[in-house]
């Protein structure tokens, strides 16, 4: 039987435009594991260039491999400066919004119920 010869799959070869990496990051989020959104962070730095990435975040560029890799746990403050540096906004939006609204009161009075001070 013939031998096949394979080739590891790089999801960074096939990040092609600004599309293609909001999709994956949509995805990675979706995931739920903070992992997999380090490891889909790292891919899209490799595929744009992992020095420059580095350089625009003002990390170092070993560092980084390390911290944006599956076995990676990058500080949320790394996170930030990656995502500034590949030119990313990430935009909250409410999970089920059939739900019933599930802030009551007021600022003041949450704050008020866990003992801060607040001026209205």
């Amino acid at each position: 039987m013939a031998k096949i010869a394979t080739k590891r799959w790089d999801p960074a070869e096939h990040i092609r435009d600004d599309a293609d990496v909001a999709a994956y990051i949509e995805a990675a989020l979706e995931e739920g594991d903070h992992r997999v959104l380090a490891a889909v962070l790292g891919d899209i730095a490799r595929a744009k260039g992992m020095t420059q990435v580095a350089r625009d975040a003002g990390l170092g560029r070993e560092s980084l491999y390390k911290s944006l890799s599956p076995d990676g746990n990058p500080e949320f403050s790394t996170v930030l400066r990656v995502l500034k540096a590949l030119g990313i906004r990430l935009r909250a939006s409410v999970v089920d919004d059939s739900q019933p609204d599930r802030w009551t009161g007021s600022t003041a009075s949450a704050l008020a119920d866990e003992g801060e001070e607040f001026d209205e």
